[in-house]
């Protein structure tokens, strides 16, 4: 990949069909050495995104050593957005970068949750103007890491995100914990990323696969009875082997029975093999364990083999791209789901109508999770009085918020996962689909902590040490 590959913000206008970044204002901001002597020495927990934190009361330049990309200079703060611009999951990149760009226009013109949050004024952040550059990881560890480099090493990022892919996520905040440059996960969904490959640097909004087994199973069990055996064909990377092994151990705790599971080719077009050896097990259910333009061609391969006649079919992981392109094929399947612009919540609201007044068209879940992941970093800069990232990350371990479209959550210290409801789905036909304008229904919100989550010595995160960070 060559320099251009890494795009500024006057490019993703185009690429996005964005132009509120346009009018980003210039600010007079101050440099983190002037500080703001702000700092009330709270306990960092706040509600709503209204917690106190723990301030110390000075701004960071002249307190805090060079760390990362710390100290800023200039005033301008630039964070990088980095996405798949190509390759199968280019949909939900799109999507993620149009979300990226009206949170950065947000902060420094208010609007959206921006007038919500208590924590963030709409005048820059922490008397920076937010500027960004955005890459392409092609849905390729390799390439999101040479892509995130760039933006540490030659445009000075302060913070980045990303990521539609659970490899290209993992590689992502391995590199932030390297550079001590802090990684906002975006669509990631391994246990992987905040289980065995967790770091101090990177923190996750979004659920992962043992979540979503504990959400699926009893509604599916109770839907389809007793006893049945499954057959899984799974997506074979990390996310795709985390989401296979936790629907066999959830499924299995539920009295079901796997026959068998079988790895597929990330980006394949062609499924039949696959899917006539799944036809010929006798099992009752199969699990497609795939995600974005892979799961859109496996499922409509299987509706129209006929294969929904013989078995129920289950998507572990819904996504409106893949709903979109494949039609009729999702009408009755049961999956999950992050978010839904169907709930009756005030921040879904305000999202869904900032989100609809910029681009004509309402934001899919890739989008609330860039949106959501640019939010939480700039309020916790704003309660840590500086961008020093060891204290920006203490500001986000343990951070209590209700303020993102899910009710109550926690991003845990342990672990950097947010706990939060999940959402049990359940296709509609393209009929329903153009009357009602939903993809999906929401047939249940499974809630944190009664239905779903775990301790931080349970699951994925038994298997989370978390580096150190960095200013010991």
């Amino acid at each position: 990949m060559t320099e251009n590959d890494t795009q500024s913000r006057r490019d993703v206008l185009k690429t996005a069909g964005a132009a509120g970044a346009a009018g980003l204002a210039g600010l007079a901001g101050c440099l983190e050495g002037e500080g703001n002597g702000n700092g009330n020495g709270g306990n960092g927990n706040g509600n709503g995104g209204n917690g106190n934190g723990n301030g110390n009361g000075n701004g960071g330049g002249d307190d805090y050593p060079s760390l990362g990309n710390y100290p800023i200079e200039g005033d301008t703060a630039v964070l990088g957005f980095n996405v798949p611009q190509t390759g199968p999951y280019q949909e939900e990149g799109a999507d993620e970068l149009r979300a990226y760009e009206l949170a950065a226009d947000h902060l420094n013109n208010g609007g959206g949750w921006v007038d919500m949050w208590e924590d963030l004024s709409g005048d820059g952040v922490n008397g920076y103007e937010i500027d960004y550059v955005t890459g392409d990881t092609a849905t390729d560890a390799d390439t999101a890491r040479e892509s995130a480099s760039r933006m540490i090493q030659r445009d000075n990022v302060i913070m980045f995100s990303g990521g539609s892919s659970s490899a290209t996520a993992v590689a992502q905040q391995g590199l932030g914990q390297r550079e001590r440059v802090i990684f906002m996960c975006c669509l990631t969904h391994s246990n992987d990323t905040t289980g065995q490959d967790c770091v101090r640097y990177g923190f996750r909004e979004m659920f992962n696969a043992y979540m979503t087994g504990q959400a699926l199973a009893p509604i599916v069990v109770e839907e389809y009875g007793d006893g049945l055996e499954f057959y899984q064909l799974y997506a074979d990377y990390t996310w795709g082997q985390t989401q296979e092994e936790s629907m066999r151990e959830f499924f299995e705790a539920e009295g079901w029975s796997e026959v068998e599971s079988v790895p597929t080719p990330l980006g394949s077009d062609d499924y039949s093999t696959f899917l006539s050896e799944a036809a010929d097990s006798d099992a009752e259910v199969l699990f497609l364990n795939h995600y974005g333009l892979d799961l859109a061609n496996s499922l409509s391969q299987a509706v129209d083999a006929g294969i929904d006649d013989e078995m129920e079919i289950v998507v572990p992981l819904y996504n409106e791209p893949m709903a979109e392109a494949a039609g009729d094929a999702i009408d009755g399947i049961y999956g999950s789901a992050d978010w839904s612009s169907q709930l009756e919540d005030e921040y879904t609201n305000a999202l869904v109508e900032a989100f609809e007044d910029e681009y004509d068209e309402t934001p899919s879940y890739a989008a609330r999770l860039a949106y959501t992941a640019t939010m939480l970093y700039a309020a916790a800069v704003e309660r840590a009085g500086t961008f020093y990232p060891p204290e920006v990350i203490r500001e986000l371990e343990d951070y209590e918020y209700d303020n993102a479209g899910l009710g109550e959550e926690i991003m845990r210290e342990c672990d950097h996962q947010a706990m939060r409801d999940i959402l049990v789905v359940q296709g509609n036909d393209t009929a329903t689909q153009e009357e009602t304008g939903n993809l999906w229904e929401v047939v249940e919100q499974s809630a944190y902590p009664d239905d779903v989550g775990y301790e931080c010595d349970e699951g994925p995160a038994a298997e989370c040490e978390l580096p150190e960070y960095g200013d010991e």
